[in-house]
């Protein structure tokens, strides 16, 4: 919830007329951390219920085949070179959205005395159809 509030992924406002909020989901895992606390939980859209041409309008994002990635790590090893991995923690939360998308409030984390009030995503959240695409788009450029 901290890097959510902290990225400003969303500020609340009223939901204008014809306008539909999506919902939103809890998505709990176990992971174990160095300390020996077990929990992981990530903040999701309900994205299958958003509309294409309305709340979205492409997807498509690049996927390495698995052939190229073999392919890539053949060369490595046949030349005795080095891979470097890296991870950008909350990736698709770095983007600003182009639409314009409303998600409701969720249980527990209702702002007092605006609980009419809806969340406008200003930064991209997992489980939108829009999601990958958007990150992928900031990475490239």
């Amino acid at each position: 919830m901290g890097s959510l509030e902290s990225n400003r992924t969303w500020h609340l406002v009223d939901l204008p007329l014809g306008c539909k909020a999506i919902d939103c989901k809890w998505v709990l895992r176990k992971k174990l951390n160095l300390d020996g606390s077990v929990d992981k939980a990530r903040l999701v859209a309900k994205g299958f219920r958003q509309r294409e041409n309305i709340d979205f309008f492409e997807t498509f994002s690049t996927v390495t085949r698995i052939i190229s990635t073999r392919v890539l790590f053949a060369i490595v090893a046949l030349n005795n070179l080095l891979v470097h991995q890296m991870d950008v923690k909350t990736a698709v939360l770095n983007d600003d959205l182009e639409e314009e998308i409303y998600m409701e409030q969720f249980e527990g984390f209702t702002v007092h005395s605006q609980e009419s009030k809806v969340r406008k995503l200003d930064k991209s959240l997992y489980g939108l159809k829009q999601a990958p695409k958007q990150w992928h788009e900031k990475f490239d450029n």
